[in-house]
């Protein structure tokens, strides 16, 4: 490999690595829009391993917004993340795979100005697909495969897939 192509595999991990982020800010901070913007047109998700939709970005973006309101307080921790370039149209690097943990506490909103504590925590994996446009990096593909969870008052429970 060339300095220059390494230097471009390096910028380009970057940019798909702040996309990752920018996903689970646009969640935790209930940025709908700004969830959908992060999508290709036809660009989908897919929260059913969680209990959730299956769909086009703005569906699932509608139906996110509904599902959480019962979770003000919210926090994406997304680690371990593993990107894998591919090709397209015989240029290499034009599409990105990436696996990566998360841990999600969330939970209620608690009185005055004080957050409570989560009172919901769960685990799992996501896969996300994303393609190099005009505009740079978008995702194609979200799946969550949640692994555990753990509710108030109970012991967690296994997620069977």
């Amino acid at each position: 490999m060339t300095q220059r192509v390494e230097l471009a595999t390096v910028r380009d991990r970057l940019a798909v690595d702040a996309l990752v982020t920018e996903y689970a800010v646009a969640v935790d901070d209930g940025d709908w829009e700004g969830y959908r913007g992060l999508f290709v047109p036809g660009g989908r998700a897919d929260y059913r391993s969680a209990g959730g939709i299956e769909g086009d970005a703005p569906a699932v973006a509608d139906w996110l917004a509904r599902s959480l309101t019962v979770f003000p307080v919210r926090q994406h921790l997304i680690v371990n993340r593993r990107v894998r370039f591919g090709i397209r149209e015989q240029d290499t690097g034009d599409t990105a795979h990436v696996q990566a943990d998360y841990l999600n506490p969330m939970g209620g909103g608690g009185d005055g100005e004080e957050a409570a504590s989560p009172d919901f925590v769960c685990g799992g994996r996501y896969a996300f697909a994303a393609v190099r446009t005009e505009d740079g990096w978008r995702l194609t593909e979200v799946v969550v495969r949640e692994k555990w969870r753990r509710l108030p008052g109970r012991r967690a429970a296994d997620v069977i897939n």
